[in-house]
């Protein structure tokens, strides 16, 4: 697996890295050896950027993976842990809000470091932004915590060009993570330019659309009676069919690079720039040495092209999430 940088400050990553989620949210039912079964080939196979946030489960993803790290405790000064706070959510699962304060974020980070049994997070993102709570501020308890020993670098997720500015005046950010695929484009506008700019690396979240673009899921029966996809406009019963046609011409795309359709969506992505690193989730090892393959397909510049216009921006039927959620990205 080749390595990457994210930001300017040094930090490093595989090539491709492991979105963990699923394995305890979200996307119906997971199971325990499956997951700790796949980091395991993760770690094998140089898969060793793995992403986890304290409202998966909730909680419940930190905890599995602090299991993973206490059964293979040589393994993780190996790994680039990177986990997430902002979100509220309680032990049911409902949502309640964000919270940027700084005495919040001190507290999420000690509870994160305990679950996970870690002595230092490697990369912490502000999962969302706390429009009630200046960046400057939640940025800068952030830095409190690099001082302090317990994280290395900071991230932002879903953040907009103003912010991205005002955190960077604060302390260097390495990375954005926020959606970006073959069919969520709408980052290139302009805050891939500004991350550009500002020397911030991309980590892309859902960069095989929720599973959608594998080809895999070809019927809403395809999922769980409780994956949350289900409540995804792009999953809806008015715009999945749409979206099939989309995945129509990844396949055909792929068949002309003898790769499987995630191979080329990811391939794609690490095109894009050389300081982009996707995180597919998945549960299943097998998927998982499919995923780390895409590092080795090279696309020409035509290739590229060929892509890119057969999947243009604002292609995709429906809104990456509900209404009610739009209006808190990219802030």
């Amino acid at each position: 697996m080749n390595k990457r940088k994210l930001g300017t400050e040094g930090l490093t990553v595989s090539g491709v890295g492991l979105g963990c989620m699923g394995m305890s949210d979200f996307y119906g039912s997971h199971n325990e050896a499956d997951s700790l079964d796949t980091l395991s080939t993760a770690y094998e196979f140089g898969v060793r950027f793995w992403d986890t946030s304290d409202i998966y489960g909730p909680k419940t993803n930190e905890v599995l993976l602090g299991k993973y790290f206490k059964q293979h405790p040589e393994q993780r000064e190996q790994i680039v842990l990177a986990t997430k706070f902002g979100v509220l959510r309680n032990d049911q699962g409902d949502f309640l809000g964000v919270n940027g304060h700084p005495d919040y974020v001190k507290q999420a980070c000690d509870a994160s470091l305990q679950r996970l049994g870690v002595e230092h997070i490697d990369l912490y993102y502000q999962h969302r932004m706390d429009p009630n709570v200046p960046i400057e501020e939640t940025v800068g308890a952030m830095s409190d915590l690099v001082k302090a020993g317990k994280i290395l670098y900071l991230g932002l997720s879903e953040a907009g060009v103003d912010t991205l500015k005002r955190a960077v005046s604060v302390h260097p950010i390495a990375a954005l993570q926020s959606e970006y695929s073959l069919w969520s484009r709408h980052l290139e506008a302009a805050i891939l330019p500004a991350c550009q700019e500002l020397g911030i690396g991309l980590v892309p979240y859902s960069p095989l659309g929720r599973g959608f673009l594998t080809g895999a899921i070809q019927s809403r029966a395809d999922l769980d009676p409780d994956d949350w996809r289900l409540n995804n406009p792009r999953f809806s019963e008015e715009n999945f069919h749409h979206n099939l046609t989309l995945v129509e011409r990844i396949k055909e795309l792929a068949a002309g690079k003898h790769c499987t359709p995630a191979q080329l969506a990811l391939a794609w992505i690490l095109h894009q720039n050389e300081h982009y690193v996707p995180i597919p989730g998945t549960r299943h090892p097998d998927r998982l040495k499919e995923n780390a393959a895409a590092v080795d397909i090279v696309l020409t510049q035509e290739e590229l092209e060929q892509i890119s216009n057969a999947l243009p921006n604002d292609i995709a039927w429906g809104t990456r999430y509900p209404e009610a959620v739009m209006g808190t990205l990219d802030r």
